[in-house]
């Protein structure tokens, strides 16, 4: 990264960010390359959601990904009023420490729903491997100058950086707040005083000044507000789009000790993530064997009981065997050859469990029903031979990815199986994973007709006139160039047309955060070591990475379908 440029974005709220963002990453990292930005920061509100997706589009661009979150900090003294704390990683260490702290604050007793990281998580945890900026005025220290109290932003400062020795930032920010030049002039008297570094940051929310309105109708959609409404809170302006680093140079003109800091920073953050590679958790063994050793021994004595069942007659049994024998040969050593006996051994472990424990259990579906090793370790009930089924469409050295078993358990005794899993495992090895919903043509419509106070008659009408195929809605272009209706009615009213005006810059982003149907990972040792956990208010836990990008970083994925 080249020392010569003068200022890089450390403050991003991507549409992860789910109630104030709508950035889609790409446009982010696109922007930055646009700008000739050498990094650029993620950092979503309470939680990394988007961070892979991110890393690797920062990275095929040539764009320095620096990662982080801007943290809810608890505040004992007034609990309702949380500060904030914005949190970038410099090094492996402070991604496992991000990673944990974020599990911490969303698995620990909530106030008013908000995952909050306590000051003893920080101690606790340790935070040696990460950076913290003051959160300019929603930071604790920005609190106390807006109220004038310099003697207790200092104390606050000091214990900043006591916590954080030669890692914590005093953070001035101009977006057109109000008091914002007493708060940067009094931030700066500050720093100088207590002898701590300033840097300059700007809090993007959208990407362009006119996505101003469309962000203020997806924070309304999260909120429930209506967008005319006078009264309702009002905590953004328009400035909050992602300036070029001409613009930002002139913004703090006076301060460029504060934009070189935002280079500094940057250059000190040097995450690289592993992608790619697969990570199974240990499978007990007997003393002495290797676990390809135990598959090839378990795989054996299974075909044994299978063509017992099979061939009930010894001598029918023997010349039927040589290509059960051979089969099996075949695939033990491509499963062995592409590393996967572990994972053979953990889904016939949890599938044998189910069948003992009276939990119902599909005979098979999918490409895995090739397979003569499940069938021999009872994972699947139906014989390959058979029927003719390939073993290479389920595993083939020459397409080198993770074995997907598609397994079907009773819907009512589906979470005795992942409490068995969770249980053999331990709690901090074993999730369910996170999906996004997004905001579909349909749903957007109806979405950001009722934040405009439109009659809900009125805007179901339209959403109803977009057509639907293979069970998905049509986008909205293409929607209005299927439907002849929608395009009078866009021709004919304003109205209309300023509701689907305002839709198309929604469309698609991320609406809500959920589980997904079937997906559970366990990882060797804590998840956390591999990505943060999420859970919804008392609800069940999942990775904070969806299905695509938890394999990325290496977790294995087991599909318990109901």
């Amino acid at each position: 990264m080249p020392e010569t440029h003068p200022f890089v974005h450390l403050r991003l709220h991507s549409e992860y960010s789910v109630t104030d963002g709508i950035v889609r990453l790409g446009d982010a990292v696109g922007a930055a390359v646009r700008y000739q930005m050498p990094a650029l920061a993620l950092t979503d509100l309470a939680n990394v959601f988007g961070l892979v997706k991110f890393y690797s589009a920062a990275r095929y661009q040539g764009i320095k990904p620096v990662l982080g979150c801007d943290v809810l900090i608890a505040n004992e003294a007034d609990p309702d009023r949380p500060c904030r704390l914005l949190l970038l990683v410099r090094s492996r260490q402070g991604y496992l420490q991000l990673c944990e702290l974020l599990s911490r604050a969303y698995l620990a007793p909530r106030v008013r729903g908000r995952a909050e990281i306590s000051r003893r998580m920080l101690h606790e945890v340790g935070v040696d491997g990460l950076i913290a900026l003051s959160g300019a005025a929603a930071g604790d220290v920005g609190e106390a100058l807006l109220q004038g109290n310099v003697e207790q932003a200092a104390l606050r400062a000091q214990r900043w950086q006591a916590l954080f020795p030669d890692a914590f930032y005093l953070e001035v920010q101009r977006y057109g707040q109000a008091q914002q030049e007493f708060l940067v002039s009094s931030t700066a008297d500050l720093a100088a005083e207590l002898e701590l570094p300033l840097v300059a940051t700007h809090p993007i929310q959208f990407l362009e000044r006119d996505d101003f309105k469309a962000h203020e109708a997806r924070v309304c959609i999260a909120e429930g507000h209506m967008l005319g409404d006078a009264r309702r809170p009002r905590l953004y302006t328009e400035e909050q789009y992602f300036k070029s680093t001409e613009e930002m140079v002139a913004l703090f003109a006076d301060l460029p000790e504060a934009l070189e800091n935002s280079v500094e920073i940057a250059q000190r953050c040097n995450l690289e993530i592993t992608l790619g590679k697969s990570y199974l958790p240990d499978f007990p063994t007997p003393a002495g064997m290797t676990l390809a050793d135990f598959l090839r021994q378990q795989a054996v004595e299974g075909l044994e009981t299978r063509l017992q069942q099979l061939f009930p007659d010894a001598t029918e049994r023997a010349a039927q065997r040589p290509p059960y024998d051979a089969r099996l040969q075949l695939e033990t050593d491509t499963i062995v050859q592409m590393g996967f006996p572990g994972y053979f051994l953990i889904v016939a472990d949890f599938i044998g469990w189910a069948r003992k424990n009276g939990c119902p259990v599909g005979p098979g579906r999918g490409s895995g029903a090739g397979s003569v090793v499940a069938y021999a370790l009872a994972i699947t009930d139906l014989d390959p031979l058979r029927y003719a089924l390939l073993f290479e469409r389920f595993l083939n050295p020459e397409r080198v990815s993770m074995p997907d078993f598609d397994i079907d358990f009773c819907q009512d005794n589906r979470w005795r199986v992942i409490e068995y899993v969770r249980q053999r495992y331990g709690p901090a090895a074993v999730s369910q994973i996170v999906t996004f919903g997004t905001m579909s043509s349909k749903a957007v419509i109806r979405d950001v007709g009722r934040v405009l106070d439109l009659p809900y008659n009125f805007c179901d009408q339209l959403s109803k006139l977009i057509p639907v195929e293979t069970n998905k809605p049509l986008s909205l272009d293409k929607a209005i160039a299927a439907e002849p209706q929608l395009k009078a009615r866009i021709d004919d009213d304003e109205e209309v047309r300023d509701l689907f005006a305002l839709a198309a810059r929604l469309e698609d982003l991320t609406r809500n955060v959920g589980m997904h149907a079937g997906g559970v990972l366990i990882a060797p040792g804590k998840l956390t070591d591999f990505c943060p956990v999420y859970s919804a208010d008392g609800g069940s836990v999942v990775s904070q990475y969806d299905k695509d990008d938890v394999e990325k970083v290496g977790l294995v994925k087991f599909d318990f379908l109901g």
